[in-house]
């Protein structure tokens, strides 16, 4: 540990300035992320591992206790990333500079206060505490899993099996995050804009800034300050006394008697036409900050957008009448009969939650509204045109990498910088890798009937996420976009193991989910390369917070299905009841969809919506002319950027996103990273990614005080205003003959 006052050497010092000539040649990158480095600064400090468990369980568990409510709330890592820098300060101002030995010296000894708090250990504190979101908490789809197999199905679930499914899953995520640091985290051109965001923000806490200076206007602190406060006071709107902001759908209060007028204007439950969103939360719902996105990627999701929803979904539904699309609303996740009502799972299932076959011959088949329907064959088209984009445009770099050393590859001032650091071995991360593999295989003998996965499904898992993860990370380092493929691995394995809804569940924890998980730690691993932290801390602080953080996830989540009566079920639940559980009520209808009922069912040779299935083919196809075309016209730089993964992001995840909530983010990133990137760069370069750290703060304080002081306490509005939508006729049919409640019938 260095001394309280370490000084830098003078070799160090120069250091700092290693590379200065080959800087980033990502644009974004170099204006925004400092080319020096102090390697003298302690970052593993006794305040570092103190305010970062202490954040990591502190996130993991509000979040896990969120997760089960009616009104579900996600508490952002970027509240401990502020709220731990007067902590961290109090620290070294009280604590003594004491020198502590452990057992005696043999375990080592460390400074109870090694000098004023610094940037490096802010950094790690929050790698810690993102461990108590993005790993454990708001993302975590294992707990998802564990409880519906504890409240839905009802099974008899041992804690061990339990803790090994949300350890493995992980680790896992980390494995493959270590094997493919080479591709994702040390090119320069893999340069994860979200992470820019929080460089800014660390920028502006820590660096010592006057007032004006060469850029006019007020420091980047004071930026943050103010809009943190505007943000705060103004999400008490839509956030609870006008929720109306977060859609306003003028159009339905024109023609409040037409059906149609409603489909088309309304922005919760139609095509969102004129209608748009005052409401931060919802501008970043769902494709996050605008404000970090490449204007590239807004460019492509803007297209992909305006083509499904301004074009494919009216043609379908009014024109063609595609899979019976007017029985159903225009834009719904619900499931539908024939008959336009919505399907009830219960009169398929056995006793033992396997289909019952003779019931649903009788009951009829399962039917999906329109929107839903293309949203998933869109899912489809993006899974295998990601994999054929990125080996055609980035296939041969990776080819170089993998066959030369790190060391003979080109690098930029922040490899340089980061070069000075002892590695950590890729053997750590490989026996991470087979660990979790392993424990996964004699899992799946041991509790074989709980799990249903056999070991050869687990292979199979591994393998999709062998082969996704890579083209998957390289479209997000460089576009902010992480094209899902959920769809793809319950579809898999729902041919695979038709009828075994847990199964279908468990694929996709272990192909898909551990994937989302490894790209979590491929961001933070180069937001720790940006800012200078030693390799061997950052694998030390994702490793231990990705455990301590999956360990209290799930003791959190047991104790409450253990001792909530009747939690998640609805049914049985007091009107009142705030353990409603709707995330994983979505969790459980996947499990029915792809799982029980299973996609041969709906996508196969007799299946309604079989003509989807060609969209595989479509979506290999696409890139293979956009990039011959960046081929031969090479000065034509704007034809590379023609990206055919993010074009169909821009109608990803629709719903339970709303074309509201994508076409505002596409505005908002336009006026900040094309006009403002353009016309006032300065501007942008100085305080673009601060507004952006301060509007998500102060959304997400505002949002945990109205919970607590108002929402938990069961203090809600009832006004006018306080309805999101006004059009209660968007969620009708339009086909002759089809009754539903609350609609006229044509």
């Amino acid at each position: 540990m260095a001394s309280r006052k370490s000084p830098v050497a003078a070799e160090e010092r120069a250091g700092m300035e290693d590379g200065k000539g080959e800087r980033c040649a990502v644009e974004e990158v170099a204006l925004v992320v400092p080319e020096t480095d102090d390697p003298s600064l302690p970052v593993m400090t006794f305040r570092a591992w103190t305010l970062g468990l202490g954040s990591c369980v502190v996130l993991i568990f509000l979040n896990t206790f969120f997760t089960y409510r009616t009104q579900p709330l996600t508490i952002s890592g970027i509240l401990a990333q502020i709220l731990v820098l007067p902590a961290g300060r109090f620290m070294a101002a009280v604590l003594p500079d004491r020198e502590v030995r452990l057992l005696g010296g043999r375990l080592g000894t460390f400074n109870l206060n090694p000098g004023p708090f610094n940037v490096k250990e802010h950094v790690i504190i929050t790698i810690f505490a993102n461990c108590g979101v993005s790993y454990g908490g708001g993302d975590a789809y294992s707990i998802g899993a564990i409880t519906v197999m504890k409240a839905y199905y009802k099974q008899t679930l041992s804690f061990a099996c339990a803790l090994l499914i949300v350890l493995t899953t992980q680790i896992l995520g980390y494995g493959w995050a270590g094997m493919l640091r080479r591709y994702l985290v040390d090119p320069a051109e893999m340069w994860w804009p979200s992470n820019l965001a929080q460089v800014s923000l660390f920028r502006a806490l820590h660096e010592k800034e006057e007032e004006g200076g060469k850029s006019r206007g007020p420091s980047r602190m004071r930026f943050f300050l103010i809009v943190f406060f505007a943000s705060f006071a103004y999400y008490a709107l839509p956030g609870y006394l006008l929720p109306i902001l977060t859609f306003f759908s003028w159009a339905c209060w024109v023609w409040p008697h037409s059906i149609t007028a409603q489909q088309v204007g309304s922005g919760y439950h139609g095509l969102g036409v004129g209608a748009f969103t005052l409401d931060w939360a919802g501008i970043s719902a769902y494709h996050g900050s605008p404000l970090v996105a490449p204007w590239a990627s807004i460019a492509n999701t803007a297209v992909g957008f305006v083509m499904f929803i301004y074009v494919i979904v009216p043609l379908c539904y009014w024109q063609f009448n595609t899979f019976d699309a007017r029985r159903f609303p225009i834009f719904s996740n619900q499931l539908f009969t024939a008959s336009g009502q919505k399907y009830d799972t219960t009169k398929v299932l056995t006793k033992d939650f396997d289909l019952n076959v003779a019931a649903y011959d009788s009951y009829g088949k399962l039917y999906l509204s329109p929107l839903f329907a293309i949203s998933i064959g869109s899912g489809f088209l993006r899974f295998t045109a990601t994999i054929v984009h990125v080996l055609l445009f980035h296939g041969g770099d990776m080819w170089k990498q993998s066959k030369s050393a790190m060391n003979a590859v080109k690098l930029d001032v922040h490899a340089k910088l980061m070069q000075r650091y002892r590695q950590v071995p890729q053997w750590w991360f490989l026996m991470l890798l087979l660990g979790s593999v392993v424990v996964s295989l004699l899992m799946s003998f041991v509790w074989k009937e709980e799990v249903q996965l056999p070991w050869w499904g687990m292979l199979f898992a591994f393998a999709l996420a062998f082969v996704v993860t890579l083209p998957i990370g390289v479209i997000q380092a460089t576009t902010n976009q992480q094209p899902g493929y959920d769809i793809i691995a319950q579809f898999m394995i729902g041919y695979a193991l038709p009828g075994k809804p847990i199964a279908n569940l468990l694929f996709k924890i272990y192909g898909r989910i551990s994937t989302v998980h490894a790209l979590s730690f491929l961001a933070d691993l180069k937001l720790g390369h940006y800012m200078k932290i030693p390799p061997r801390c950052m694998y030390t602080a994702q490793l231990v917070g990705t455990v301590v953080a999956g360990v209290v996830n799930l003791a959190v989540a047991w104790w409450m299905l253990d001792n909530i009566e009747n939690i998640c079920d609805v049914e049985a639940l007091h009107p009142d009841s705030p353990w409603t559980c709707p995330k994983y009520r979505v969790t459980f209808d996947a499990s029915v969809i792809w799982g029980l009922i299973g996609p041969g069912r709906l996508f196969g040779r007799h299946g309604l919506y079989r003509n989807l299935v060609w969209l595989f083919l479509v979506g290999a196809v696409l890139p293979v002319p956009v990039w011959l075309l960046s081929r031969a016209f090479p000065e034509k730089k704007w034809i590379a950027l023609i990206n055919v993964p993010v074009i169909s992001y821009g109608f990803a995840g629709m719903p339970p996103a709303t074309p509201t909530n994508i076409a505002t983010w596409l505005v908002t990133g336009t006026i900040f990273n094309f006009f403002v990137f353009r016309y006032r760069k300065a501007w942008w370069q100085k305080y673009n990614y601060v507004l952006s750290a301060a509007l998500d703060a102060g959304t997400a304080f505002m949002g945990v005080l109205i919970f607590f002081a108002l929402q938990n306490a069961h203090h809600d509005l009832k006004w006018w205003g306080t309805e999101v939508d006004h059009c209660p006729l968007a969620s009708c049919p339009t086909a002759p003959g089809i009754a539903v409640k609350g609609c006229p019938v044509f």
